[in-house]
């Protein structure tokens, strides 16, 4: 079998073997733990989040901005922000993996992340499909929102 996160950066990477790592059943106490290391949006964003984009596939209210330092720039780091409700763990776990391993990449390396990401996390008999189908769609507006900032077509 191919090494699934061969084609990932290390921050991705290593959240994915963390997860395959671990018996089934224990991959969603992962998942929780990372719902509870989500951080809260700055104060900018709390008080405009007007500015957050709403990820309509999330089965729980779920909004994301992405900024680039360097707008225009492919080399550009990306930061990621996130508001998500406590009482939805597992959006909000999703989010953080996509935080913890993202932000800070470049656009060029956000811009590389596979589709198909998110299940590689191995979570497909621990979560509904439509869990996942919320995580692939975060992903697709961070990179939609990365590729337009970044001036990449």
């Amino acid at each position: 079998m191919a090494d699934p996160t061969a084609d990932l950066p290390e921050p991705l990477g290593e959240i994915v073997d963390d997860f395959l790592a671990m018996p089934e059943r224990q991959r969603l106490e992962l998942l929780l733990e990372f719902s509870r290391e989500l951080p809260a949006l700055p104060d900018r964003l709390a008080a405009d989040r007007g500015a957050l984009e709403p990820v309509v596939e999330c089965q729980s209210p779920l909004f994301l901005l992405v900024e680039l330092d360097a707008p225009g720039r492919a080399d550009s780091p990306v930061r990621l922000y996130f508001d998500a409700p406590a009482e939805a763990p597992t959006t909000r776990g999703f989010a953080s993996i996509l935080f913890t391993g993202l932000d800070g990449l470049t656009a060029a390396e956000v811009l590389a992340i596979p589709d198909d990401m998110p299940q590689r996390l191995g979570l497909a008999a621990a979560v509904s499909p439509l869990r996942l189908t919320g995580m692939a769609g975060m992903l697709r507006r961070i990179k939609r929102q990365t590729r337009t900032k970044a001036g990449v077509t």
